[in-house]
């Protein structure tokens, strides 16, 4: 089966980005969200890559 990177419906919290990032790596999602959350809070970009992803990404 092919793994294809898409936004998730089941762990969605916002728009499924990290959710879908999670189960296309196979870790939970909560350590996804984590490193988001950091890499927001430390550079800014996290959040223009977020809302980026969730245009870009294509429903599951």
């Amino acid at each position: 089966m092919e793994k294809k990177l898409c936004k998730s419906n089941t762990n969605k919290m916002v728009a499924g980005v990290c959710g879908g990032v999670a189960e296309y790596l196979g870790v939970d999602p909560t350590v996804v969200r984590l490193i988001w959350v950091l890499f927001t809070a430390l550079g800014g970009s996290g959040l223009l890559a977020y809302i980026l992803a969730a245009i870009i990404m294509p429903e599951a």
